[in-house]
């Protein structure tokens, strides 16, 4: 049995064009065929990123849901922290401490200025009211800065899209219980394209730039051998496959793909100049004698641009002269 590829124009450089005899009469010669390898891709995208939690606690908001599209930055869930809470109340409560006692010394230093004024406190008692004055500045300072630490980390429960695209995949739920850098959602962005993983004996004949072919559920398309990776894995060449056009609706959905692998010469006659009967094939070929219907065995069917042609395996000869016309 040969596998035919319908509506996909084969790539043929001619080495001797079928002759014209008459209206229906060819003179067959031979032509350069491409051999194809069917193969499958996998349609993957450019980029795929996990968005990572940054804060450790319990997952109290989540935004998406797989198949969403997001734009970077995009808020994806949100991460709650209650021990954070608790820290920013302490903090609250250790600066309205240190508050009442910085303005406490503050009106003992301003006392300690008029008394010093009057003769009757001391430099020293001076200097030791200004000190205390600094520490507990310096400390409510301090307090504020270690504020704006645990509302950091606050905030850094926010999950965000780290690229735009369509997210592939949420493993985790409301409730969730995450930790610091576990996945909440994964993107896939930055546009689509095709891998293919061919058997390596085909590596030498698979060239960067060459057009690919493919059947997807879009229907054909035709793409360029963007890139051919140098690791050989598991047996197998990595490339990737560039299509215009190629829907993103599906990420790692499976394309078959046509490779061009080599060229060889070939007999091509129209489709319909071969005559079935009782299953077997028959081209009717010009004699001397006239007309005789000459047993042939068919190969891949071929699109060229002015008819349909089919491969003869055998039974034809280049230089036969073939009748298109079956009245």
């Amino acid at each position: 049995m040969f596998k035919t590829w319908p509506f996909v124009p084969i790539l043929v450089a001619v080495l001797g064009a079928a002759t014209p005899v008459a209206a229906d009469q060819i003179t067959l010669s031979p032509v350069q065929v491409t051999d194809w390898k069917a193969v499958y891709g996998r349609i993957e995208t450019r980029d795929r990123v996990p968005a990572r939690a940054r804060l450790g606690g319990t997952l109290t908001e989540l935004d998406v849901a797989e198949g969403d599209r997001v734009a970077g930055g995009d808020r994806l869930g949100r991460i709650v922290d209650e021990k954070l809470e608790f820290r920013l109340r302490a903090i609250d409560a250790q600066m309205q401490a240190a508050q009442s006692r910085l303005e406490n010394a503050q009106t003992e230093l301003t006392r300690g200025e008029e008394l010093l004024e009057r003769g009757v406190t001391t430099v020293q008692r001076l200097d030791s009211l200004r000190t205390q004055v600094s520490v507990i500045s310096n400390e409510i300072a301090a307090a504020e800065a270690e504020r704006r630490v645990v509302e950091q980390q606050v905030a850094e429960g926010s999950v965000f899209a780290p690229v735009g695209g369509v997210v592939l995949d949420v493993p985790v739920t409301v409730g969730a219980v995450v930790t610091p850098g576990e996945t909440v959602a994964t993107i896939g962005g930055g546009g689509v394209f095709l891998r293919l993983a061919v058997p390596e004996r085909h590596a030498g004949n698979l060239v960067e730039g060459d057009e690919i072919f493919t059947e997807g559920p879009d229907g054909p398309r035709t793409g360029r051998l963007a890139k051919i990776y140098p690791q050989i894995e598991n047996g197998r060449v990595i490339a990737d496959v560039e299509v215009p056009g190629l829907s993103e609706r599906y990420v790692d959905a499976r394309v078959l793909v046509r490779l061009p692998l080599a060229q060889r010469e070939a007999l091509l006659v129209p489709e319909a100049a071969v005559i079935t009967r009782s299953g077997l094939d028959f081209v009717r070929v010009a004699t001397e004698d006239g007309p005789v219907l000459r047993s042939v065995v068919i190969g891949p069917r071929h699109e060229q641009e002015t008819a349909a042609m089919v491969e003869i395996l055998t039974g034809l000869l280049p230089g036969d002269v073939v009748v298109t016309d079956h009245e």
